[in-house]
């Protein structure tokens, strides 16, 4: 049996576990059913699918209830999107990931893609749209930098971090931007860069008409 038999099975037996405590997912299923945010959640499931070996048969409420039931990190993002009030009420029925910490003062934009982001902090003034990260990125203020004002990053469009990246103090970050494994940002990246290394310098700029 190949591997990606082997993948498929192990997401039906995922499926059938998540229907089996559905229950468990009520509260979290009517808040995302009801409320303002379905659009862009679905947006954010549509980005991190492809984690699912079936997920062409699946609808986007059956995926969030398996990304819900499955996957830590996923509860923390879905938490974020609700909105403090709202999952203040619902989070303790199923904890979320206390090493993926997303601020509810971060602003961020429609679909957010991620993969095992432990040890990751997004705390950013605000992420555009087709954001994506994996594991160890901290975004965040300088600690002590009285210059800085605890003001947090400004990260665009299209922006890509490598693991245990490190974006750091009042800067911005650009549309289309890779930030490469282990960069430590402490200046402005401008539009349509690769950065590589420790401080950041950019590698390629491409020229996007």
């Amino acid at each position: 049996m190949d591997n990606n038999r082997k993948r498929e099975i192990r997401d039906y037996i995922g499926l059938v576990s998540s229907l089996l405590f559905s229950w468990l997912y009520l509260p979290h299923l009517v808040t995302y059913g009801f409320g303002k945010q379905k659009k862009i959640i679905n947006g954010d499931l549509d980005t991190i699918r492809h984690q699912i070996k079936i997920r062409k048969k699946l609808p986007h409420w059956l995926t969030l209830l398996f990304f819900l039931h499955h996957n830590s990190y996923y509860r923390s993002f879905f938490y974020y999107r609700i909105g403090p009030v709202k999952s203040l009420f619902i989070r303790w029925l199923r904890p979320s990931c206390k090493t993926f910490i997303i601020p509810y003062s971060t602003k961020i934009g429609k679909n957010l893609w991620f993969a095992h982001p432990y040890s990751t902090v997004l705390n950013a003034a605000s992420i555009g749209d087709n954001f994506k990260c994996i594991h160890c990125v901290t975004i965040g203020t300088k600690e002590g930098m009285k210059a800085a004002g605890g003001r947090r990053p400004v990260i665009g469009d299209n922006v890509s971090v490598g693991c245990h990246a490190c974006i750091i103090g009042p800067v911005t970050i650009g549309n289309n931007v890779t930030i490469g494994a282990g960069c430590v940002v402490v200046k402005d990246i401008p539009d349509n860069c690769t950065v590589v290394g420790n401080p950041a310098r950019i590698l390629k700029k491409e020229n996007h008409q």
